[in-house]
């Protein structure tokens, strides 16, 4: 019989404080405590971020344990996030991890955000199949699109990123644009449901084979938009499903575009998504058509594991600590870290 091995993991990279433990690939708990304050500045504040991780690390690494059913004195290891992210949120989560771990006399496994989104895929659910190497993984969130190529756990090659905005930050500015409140891409999502994806055109930028641009999206929009509303001052309200559709649809073609030219440069046809956009419900259909349509064998991540939680950073400390890949108590939070870093 396998020794449970028991990782309590601690997310703090923006405005989520998340704890969640693991026996041994098994999610057992993952508590998230969302920030509502950001919402009516619009946007994620970073000094009230790290207030919050303050007041809510301690109740959220409680529950984490209370719902897994056993003491901290059973745990195996710690693992946190040490990067990319905002600088004060990720000190929360380092210095607590780190006494938390001295204090227990047990290891300490720094884990890169990115990494993590990734490697959520291979947490042992009954109705999720695990990816074989080498995939591709397409991450897209607030702050991140690429296209990562993956050859081992700790294998990872950048193919190809964005030059300006990530995907998730078009989304958001859009529904700014449209008078919607933060964080704007569910809504998007949610209104697109209801539209014509072919009612508006957007223009699809021009970059390199595998990098993308969003920048130039989000100026289109904005000016259509404002020369629409200074003919009807009425239109984004008489036509918000189709604008939203339309957005939708052409953000949807180009992430597919991008992986259709990755799987003819490498020949990998096992695809993976990843990062808080991949809950994108167009993107996700888009991804398991492509299973019929170009014989690729897709993997989308369960909704609880693609914003950002703890569950992806225990199995990525389970996966470390299997290779006794501890980190030292000198161990510093980093605001910029890339995904092979």
């Amino acid at each position: 019989m396998k020794t449970p091995v028991y990782i309590l993991g601690i997310e703090s990279s923006c405005d989520d404080t998340s704890a969640a433990v693991i026996c041994n690939a098994k999610v057992l708990s993952n508590v998230v405590a969302n920030q509502e304050v950001h919402s009516k500045y619009g946007g994620v504040v970073p000094e009230l971020a790290s207030r919050a991780h303050q007041q809510n690390i301690v109740p959220v690494v409680q529950q984490a344990l209370k719902q897994a059913n056993i003491t901290k004195e059973q745990l195996s290891a710690i693992a946190f996030t040490k990067g990319p992210g905002l600088m004060g949120s990720l000190l929360v989560g380092t210095s607590f991890a780190k006494s938390l771990a001295l204090g227990l006399q047990i290891p300490l496994l720094d884990v890169n955000h990115m990494q993590a989104h990734i490697l959520a895929h291979f947490i042992d659910d009954e109705n999720s199949k695990n990816p074989t190497f080498p995939f591709i993984c397409l991450t897209i969130s607030g702050g991140h699109t690429q296209i990562v190529k993956v050859t081992d756990y700790f294998e990872m090659e950048i193919l190809g990123e964005t030059i300006d905005d990530a995907v998730g930050e078009a989304y958001d500015k859009s529904a700014k644009i449209l008078g919607l409140p933060y964080p704007g891409g569910p809504l998007i999502d949610k209104y697109a449901q209801l539209g014509n994806e072919k009612a508006f055109q957007f223009t699809k930028p021009k970059v390199g084979d595998l990098e993308f641009s969003f920048s130039g999206l989000k100026t289109g929009i904005l000016y259509f938009i404002q020369k629409q509303v200074r003919i009807n001052p009425n239109f984004i309200e008489e036509n918000l499903n189709d604008i939203c559709a339309s957005i939708q649809y052409t953000i949807a073609e180009i992430l597919m575009d991008k992986l259709k030219k990755a799987v003819k440069i490498t020949g990998i046809k096992q695809i993976a998504i990843a990062g808080g956009v991949s809950a994108n419900s167009e993107i996700r259909k888009r991804l398991q058509l492509a299973e019929t349509h170009f014989g690729w064998t897709t993997f989308v991540p369960k909704f609880e594991y693609t914003t950002d939680n703890a569950a992806m950073i225990a199995i990525t400390g389970y996966l470390k600590y299997l290779d006794h890949n501890y980190a030292t108590v000198n161990v510093t939070a980093k605001a910029r870290l890339k995904v092979t870093e």
